[in-house]
């Protein structure tokens, strides 16, 4: 039987150039495969969820409030599915696994880049994957915001109408291109089938297919080694093969995974519904976005309002804060490859420090990032009375470019510190070593 697939499918050129593949042993290297597994089972559960979805705008009367003969309760459908969903046995818990599972592939993601921007795998000739890498973050972002839309009680209702009001906020093509998106003006009965249509097709067909580009690329440039590779076999590839040894680890870690999350789902609940209620006129105070767009929540909090007319069209703060300055952002992570001019790096992860400048402006970037996040809560800092409505901008305009820049310089002298210690050391090490050598002389 083998033999008979072999002269058909060739599965034996499959195992020698693809299933015996290598892979490092390091817990580092785990987060693309925490990122794979929270992609995998965000599939699983957003299959069970379509089930019992209904992706309709269209009045229902609202069976678990019914209201009086005389005046019916009357919810969207998508709402009320929501709703059935909560009160379906298990139904909660597809609900919480399903959105800390977006929020943990997100965050492993980030990681994961991190991981690849610190140890300078993105050079040559891994140029092209760490694009490709962005591309995944980027879309992985717009399907969560899609997938908290879908159960459009309140809260995705009035965050429905700051998406469209961003969108029409382009110049020139702004109210088409919101008409084109969201199925016509907003509200209207033809966004939440349009969104779904996104969520569970567009942005997912999308996501798989980075993915395997990501992995087909991998697999032909393979890993960047460990350092401890380099000492055991210089310019050689040192790991498990992925059939015998590293699936079963995979398996393992992929079930652990998950393990864990359901259990850290069964007692952290998630967006609740039922608190919002179905779509209203009724702003909700305070809105945010999920942490990972809370910076550009932050840039719109903090940039003045202005409106200035060019050529026809109309370029807002709003249009600034939330496309202009995001894109300049997302422009400067996608042009890493080409803006680090330190020697290609073909084999091995290279130590941070020894790369103090990459290093901190990578910890400043983050710095900055965290302080564009804290000003997403500008509102709450006033409220709390932390902050003045006079002096908030100023405050935190003053946080966004200070902490970045006390980052950076600290991480160099961090780096510097690290480096004079390290050199001690090995005068020590080199002075010990003549005097053990005279010792032996003289004996």
């Amino acid at each position: 039987m083998n033999q008979w697939l072999d002269e058909r499918l060739h599965i034996s050129r499959l195992n020698d150039k693809f299933l015996r593949k290598a892979f490092p042993v390091h817990h580092s290297f785990f987060l693309g495969e925490i990122t794979l597994f929270s992609l995998i089972v965000l599939i699983i559960t957003g299959i069970l969820l379509a089930l019992s979805y209904e992706p309709s705008n269209s009045l229902v009367t609202n069976s678990f409030d019914p209201g009086t003969s005389a005046k019916p309760n009357l919810i969207p459908a998508a709402y009320h599915s929501a709703l059935k969903i909560n009160a379906m046995p298990f139904g909660d818990m597809l609900r919480r696994l399903h959105h800390w599972m977006a929020n943990i592939m997100i965050a492993a993601a980030v990681i994961h880049m991190m991981r690849i921007y610190f140890t300078g795998a993105f050079k040559k000739p891994r140029e092209i994957n760490w694009w490709i890498g962005m591309l995944l973050l980027i879309f992985a972002g717009l399907t969560a915001v899609t997938g908290y839309i879908l159960p459009y009680d309140n809260y995705a209702y009035q965050t429905v109408g700051v998406v469209y009001a961003i969108t029409k906020s382009v110049p020139w093509v702004g109210d088409w291109a919101a008409q084109a998106a969201f199925a016509g003006q907003f509200p209207g009965a033809g966004i939440i089938p349009r969104i779904y249509g996104y969520h569970i097709m567009l942005l997912p067909g999308i996501l798989l297919a980075l993915t395997g580009a990501h992995m087909l690329i991998m697999i032909k440039q393979k890993h960047t080694q460990p350092q401890y590779a380099k000492r055991l076999a210089y310019k050689k590839i040192v790991g498990v093969p992925l059939i015998t040894q590293q699936t079963p680890i995979m398996l393992l870690l992929a079930l652990l995974f998950t393990g864990i999350v359901m259990l850290f789902a069964a007692f952290i609940p998630v967006h609740p519904v039922e608190v919002f209620g179905p779509p209203s006129s009724t702003p909700i105070p305070n809105i945010k976005p999920d942490w990972y767009l809370l910076w550009v929540f932050g840039a719109l909090a903090i940039i003045p309002g202005f409106d200035l007319e060019l050529l026809g069209g109309s370029i807002s703060a709003e249009f600034v804060g939330a496309m202009v300055f995001p894109g300049i952002v997302i422009g400067a992570m996608f042009a890493v490859p080409m803006l680090d001019r330190s020697k290609e790096n073909l084999y091995y992860a290279e130590n941070p420090t020894n790369h103090p400048v990459r290093l901190a402006a990578g910890t400043a970037f983050m710095g900055f990032m965290l302080a564009l996040s804290l000003a997403g809560y500008k509102p709450d800092l006033i409220e709390a009375g932390v902050l003045t409505t006079a002096n908030a901008n100023a405050i935190l305009w003053i946080l966004v470019f200070v902490v970045p820049a006390l980052t950076y310089f600290a991480t160099i002298g961090i780096v510097r510190l690290i480096r004079a210690l390290r050199e001690a050391d090995e005068r020590d090490a080199a002075v010990h070593s003549g005097q053990l050598g005279h010792s032996a002389a003289d004996d």
